[in-house]
């Protein structure tokens, strides 16, 4: 990692876990509520033509691939991985699970911080999808927390369309993070998910922001 961390992918059979350290920070064995982060936002915008979406972080692609399997052929979206080793597990040992998604031609792949790109942008996108770390309180790099207070979210805030979504994946409730989206001006729909499928496994949580 940019700050000296060891990330690791580690494989058994055909089931694969990324740790930083000791952590597990995510794996091919549970991924609904990554899945969710992509089809709920989706269902919030609605079948708008031509949707222009930012999705920080790459993972194991799984809000990714859900996201092309919802959006329509006219959809960009754009993913920003900082790690690049990622990258090179998902087109390496990965490849079956990647299933060819940073391939697509609605997929723009840039190795960066999501955070610059945001900054960048003004009125520039239908949805800001972020997967970077545990949520509001950052596991894998402490610049992550920059996301998540009044300063980033109001980037945020700027660089959406109005209706446009801010979708926040955490692993954990956090009060005073749904006040922070509040507070910049932010219309909030919490809700919770489970990590797998067939609503099983533990409960995670995803912030819909919108942008009135």
């Amino acid at each position: 990692m940019p700050d000296g961390v060891e990330m690791r992918l580690m494989q058994n059979g055909d089931e694969f876990t990324i740790l930083l350290a000791h952590n597990e920070l995510m794996s091919t064995r549970v991924s609904a509520s990554e899945e969710a982060l992509a089809t709920m936002t989706y269902a919030r915008l609605g079948a708008q033509p031509s949707q222009d979406w930012l999705i920080g972080g790459y993972g194991m692609g799984f809000t990714l691939r859900a996201a092309l399997a919802t959006v329509g052929a006219d959809a960009n979206l754009t993913v920003a991985e900082i790690v690049p080793e990622i990258i090179e597990w998902a087109r390496g040992p990965m490849r079956s699970l990647t299933a060819g998604c940073l391939d697509d031609a609605r997929v723009l792949l840039v190795q960066e911080d999501v955070a610059v790109l945001i900054d960048a942008a003004r009125g520039g996108y239908d949805a800001i999808l972020l997967d970077v770390d545990n949520g509001p309180d950052g596991l894998t790099r402490r610049d992550n927390d920059d996301l998540y207070e009044r300063d980033g979210l109001q980037a945020a805030m700027t660089a959406l369309r109005q209706g446009g979504i801010l979708a926040v994946w955490s692993a954990e409730p956090d009060d005073a993070f749904a006040r922070r989206l509040r507070e910049v001006g932010f219309e909030v729909d919490e809700v919770i998910v489970r990590e797998a499928a067939n609503d099983e496994g533990a409960h995670h949580v995803i912030w819909f922001g919108r942008k009135p």
